[in-house]
């Protein structure tokens, strides 16, 4: 109710906002120049203000987390993307692979474990029954563990070794136990960046193709953007009207998480990273334009614990959850948060006036 009541003083003063709050409101989908001029122009406090009440509009006060663990099962990659921190060269010092047994032990010793969120490097030493026998075992197991594994960059990948199509790939990893994968890889749906950041890795029309057989399969799956590089504020609103068609199309995105940009540890420690209004402003954009998506994520992990719990008032309402372990942003920032307890994650969703949901 709130945030109706702000919204209607905004409308009050201004015609553009008024004409975007109701057509936001009512469901439409604003086009490349609404958007873009909502994010560049719009006021901050307006922006995060129609973010959450479209984020009220789907989930009331309810905010989501998951009592996870994140599983890197490698570093050794191939792909040599720019912003990249974490991956190694095959024989580089500091590369490794866990071993299937070391990964079940590391699950047996997590407590309450709802879920496992799986993802490595594009690693040319590991065979392709290593990752169908992963997902076996972790089943086996964990009758009742919820898997999420292997990006789209890493199903394609899998799909080259076998010599076997995308769809063979995620039907052999399904009935091996396989819930759903992640988002990452899709970075920008940008040829411009594609070419300049990330060229040995799949571009974001195969991303797109193999997300949209997963989803055809009955899998759910991520999507994310990594923001605060290179990237224009316009390729940014591209990237989400895309999802936005495709979910239209498809109806099998979870949940949309918004990357901020690591600056450090990589070949772009150059360049400063969002700043806390830019995150802000891109989550909030990211609900008003993915409104057909379940969920927006506050990615701790990448954007810290304080900002997080900020940013699930600027239209995010899922947290994420307990994680335990996550390499690929500790090494990059050493200093980074890797682990928080359920009742931590429950105090930050109070304190802002939510209702903990445990999904």
């Amino acid at each position: 109710m709130e945030s109706y009541l702000v919204l209607e003083k905004y409308a009050e003063k201004n015609r553009f906002y008024r004409e975007i709050t109701e057509k936001v409101l009512s469901g439409k989908t604003l086009n490349l120049e609404e958007a873009l001029r909502l994010y560049q122009e719009g006021d901050f406090y307006f922006l995060g203000t129609l973010a959450n009440a479209v984020k009220e509009n789907l989930h009331q006060k309810r905010y989501y987390y998951t009592i996870n663990r994140h599983i890197n099962y490698t570093n050794v990659c191939t792909t040599n993307c720019k912003f990249c921190g974490y991956h190694k060269k095959p024989g580089e010092k500091g590369g490794y692979t866990y071993q299937l047994e070391e990964i079940i032990e590391a699950l047996k010793s997590t407590p309450e474990l709802k879920e496992v969120h799986i993802v490595g490097g594009v690693n040319p030493e590991l065979p392709y029954e290593y990752y169908v026998e992963l997902i076996r075992k972790v089943r086996e197991n964990f009758p009742l563990l919820k898997i999420r594994a292997f990006t789209c960059v890493e199903i394609d990948w899998l799909s080259k070794i076998s010599k076997k199509s995308v769809e063979e790939v995620l039907t052999e990893l399904k009935q091996a136990g396989l819930n759903s994968l992640p988002g990452g890889g899709a970075e920008v749906f940008s040829e411009r960046l594609h070419k300049e950041l990330y060229p040995k890795k799949i571009g974001y029309q195969r991303w797109l193709e193999i997300a949209k057989t997963a989803h055809r399969l009955g899998i759910l799956t991520n999507a994310t953007l990594l923001f605060g590089h290179l990237e224009t504020d316009e390729e940014i609103i591209n990237h989400l009207l895309t999802l936005r068609e495709v979910q239209e199309e498809t109806k099998g995105f979870y949940c949309f998480i918004p990357l901020a940009f690591i600056p450090e540890g990589n070949e772009l420690s150059h360049l400063p990273g969002p700043s806390a209004l830019k995150i802000l402003k891109t989550i909030a954009i990211s609900r008003i334009v993915l409104s057909n998506f379940p969920h927006i994520k506050a990615y701790w992990v990448f954007l810290g614990v304080k900002l997080a719990q900020i940013a699930l008032l600027w239209g995010a309402d899922h947290f994420h959850g307990t994680v335990i372990e996550e390499k690929i942003s500790q090494s990059m920032r050493k200093d980074v948060v890797v682990h928080l307890s359920t009742e931590e994650i429950q105090r930050l969703i109070q304190e802002i006036g939510g209702e903990p949901v445990e999904v």
